[in-house]
């Protein structure tokens, strides 16, 4: 998501928020942008990967809608427990697989 106010015209980094934390996007704290700019930061999609894809848990509402493909999914998925939002298992592994895959980012997907 967008920082309120911001300039569409002239976006800096600190204009693009996590959906799931509200955190900024810094160059420390990666991000994967989903559908209709939608983001997960890395802190956000290591806790949802670590609990939907390793630890199998579930903790999204049933008939829930995915911040990331914006589908409603019957699966596993993880809500955040700071905004609410919900992103579905298909999307946290697809943003681990892709920001894993990035060396800039430094960042590694959760193990048991």
């Amino acid at each position: 998501m967008r920082r309120e106010g911001c300039d569409e015209n002239n976006a800096q980094m600190t204009d693009f928020l996590c959906d799931f934390c509200g955190g900024t996007w810094t160059e420390d704290l990666p991000m994967v942008e989903g559908h209709k700019g939608s983001l997960i930061c890395g802190a956000c999609l290591r806790e949802a990967y670590r609990r939907v894809v390793v630890l199998g848990e579930n903790s999204a509402d049933e008939g829930y809608a995915c911040a990331l493909c914006l589908l409603t999914k019957p699966e596993a998925a993880w809500r955040s427990p700071a905004t609410g939002s919900t992103a579905c298992r298909w999307c946290i592994n697809r943003s681990a697989t892709m920001l894993a895959k990035d060396p800039d980012s430094r960042w590694t997907k959760p193990e048991a």
